[in-house]
């Protein structure tokens, strides 16, 4: 799969999840080091909110807006996950007055069994993914130009 940034063509690594299917098997530590993974979603719905780099203003705009409407849908657990460090993580959490659940994906497991991993810049693919309470994935948009937002609504909608 092919997206753009800033309207030049970058290659995904691997195969997209699509909706249907089980959500790939991924495992992140958080800020707190405590391990999420699929197991942790189980019994609840979720939105994975997947950006770049934080230290850039769609990335932080994309977080913002989670976390601002985090506590308007109750029972969604929202996970942010970048391949930023999890100090790089810190450290915007901390300048931004931002409390969310922020996963480091510095080893690139869950870029590659997600399919979002662009090794020409070495970052993640911008995406969102909802997923049920079985971890049936209900929504996915991979973002085809990186340096857009994502549509929020849509994955609010599929979510409530």
């Amino acid at each position: 799969m092919k997206v753009t940034f800033k309207g030049d063509p970058r290659e995904l690594e691997g195969v997209q999840p699509q909706v249907g299917e089980k959500l790939p098997h991924f495992e992140l530590k958080n800020l707190d080091n405590v391990v999420i993974n699929n197991d942790t979603l189980k019994g609840s719905k979720a939105i994975i909110s997947v950006f770049p780099d934080i230290n850039t203003r769609v990335c932080d705009l994309q977080t913002r807006h989670f976390f601002q409407v985090a506590g308007q849908i109750p029972d969604v657990k929202i996970l942010n996950v970048s391949n930023n460090t999890q100090d790089q993580l810190r450290d915007w959490c901390a300048t931004a007055g931002v409390d969310a659940e922020m996963l480091s994906d510095t080893g690139l497991s869950f870029a590659k069994a997600f399919g979002l991993y662009i090794p020409e810049m070495n970052i993640l693919a911008r995406s969102i993914f909802v997923v049920d309470e079985e971890g049936k994935i209900i929504h996915s948009e991979i973002v085809p130009e990186i340096a857009q937002e994502p549509d929020y609504q849509k994955a609010l909608d599929a979510a409530k």
